[in-house]
């Protein structure tokens, strides 16, 4: 008897269905920089043209996953958010440097091909792309039997960015009297999930297609709410604020919370001092609170609790960098400041 790659868990035929699907839908984030290439084995891109032009460029990468909120799409059903997720979590990292984002590559590990799940997915990628105005360069799905159950899937995600070196945020010049400068998240982005998914469906005890009365919402739609890519509000006030030295650092809130995602930024003899009633948290955080009776700081050290970046700004620039914000269309909080101490979080309410 002789074996096939198909005896093995591998179906070829399936295989080269799903990456027929994948080139169209690359082709809706292409940028003018993409370089065409037959054969595919590599992606290229132009990294300077005529409408950019760097002095003295550096590349800013970032990479991350989704984490268990996989396990929420599987138990949803639903595939095509999750990509807009793990884009979320790569650019927005690399915009914390005031880097543009230029491509993005993906991971895809599948136990079985799923076509039609796999075609689902990398449109979320391209949706996550168009959001964050980066081409999908290219991506790899490796079918992996025996590593992951025929229903089980992960995602992996690479940015690459660049920025003049002299343009580079670093946080380096945050002094006391820098104000906190905030723009919410959409929820939980994709940070916490293995804390969200004990406190809804195992205290909880929630399934899924439940709906939520307090937030008008399945269990699923809440849970999937994809991260919010902050491309345009970021870009907009490097642009405004960076030249005249008046923005000095960007932080994305991420595991972690608020806490440890601006205390990394400061330089010594700085820490930072957060009003807490300075914004009210999207509903879903006070729910999953409930429903897992969590202790209220466990929450601000897991969770963004409702803020996705924050632009530490000079004092006197603070209501500017809020106008202009507010003026593209952003809610905006001012959330705390800058203030002595040795690089940490102290919290006010």
């Amino acid at each position: 008897m002789s074996l096939s790659y198909k005896d093995s868990g591998v179906d070829l035929e399936l295989y080269e269905q799903a990456m027929g699907r994948i080139p169209a839908l690359l082709a809706r984030t292409n940028t003018p920089r993409v370089m065409p290439l037959p054969g595919g084995f590599a992606g290229l891109f132009k990294l300077q043209d005529a409408a950019h032009k760097y002095r003295d460029p550096v590349l800013v990468s970032g990479t991350d996953g989704v984490g268990t909120k996989i396990k929420v799409a599987h138990m949803a059903g639903v595939y095509d958010t999750i990509g807009i997720d793990l884009v979320g979590m790569c650019v927005n990292d690399c915009l914390c440097l005031g880097a543009e984002p230029l491509f993005f590559l993906d991971y895809v590990a599948m136990g079985k091909d799923h076509p039609d799940r796999l075609t689902q997915i990398v449109k979320g990628v391209t949706d996550g792309c168009v959001q964050a105005g980066t081409a999908l360069l290219g991506g790899e799905t490796a079918i992996m039997p025996d590593v992951y159950s025929v229903d089980d899937f992960d995602l992996a995600g690479f940015c690459v960015a660049v920025a003049d070196k002299d343009k580079l945020v670093t946080g380096n010049s945050i002094r006391p009297g820098d104000v906190l400068v905030a723009i919410p998240s959409s929820g939980f982005h994709s940070n916490g999930y293995s804390l969200v998914r004990k406190a809804v469906f195992s205290a909880g005890g929630l399934k899924i297609d439940a709906h939520v009365p307090e937030l008008g919402q399945t269990v699923a739609e809440a849970l999937l709410t994809p991260t919010r890519i902050y491309s345009s509000q970021v870009a907009g006030v490097v642009a405004k604020f960076l030249i005249d030295v008046e923005l000095m650092g960007i932080a994305h809130i991420t595991g972690g919370g608020l806490g440890d995602n601006i205390t990394r930024l400061l330089p010594e003899g700085c820490a930072i001092r957060i009003d807490r009633s300075s914004w009210t948290p999207n509903p879903v955080f006070s729910w999953v609170q409930g429903l897992g009776k969590i202790d209220r700081e466990e929450m601000y050290r897991v969770f963004n609790m409702g803020i996705g970046m924050v632009f530490i700004v000079g004092k006197g620039a603070a209501d500017k960098v809020v106008n202009h914000l507010k003026a593209a269309g952003e809610t905006v909080h001012v959330i705390g400041e800058v203030i002595a101490g040795e690089q940490n979080c102290v919290y006010e309410s």
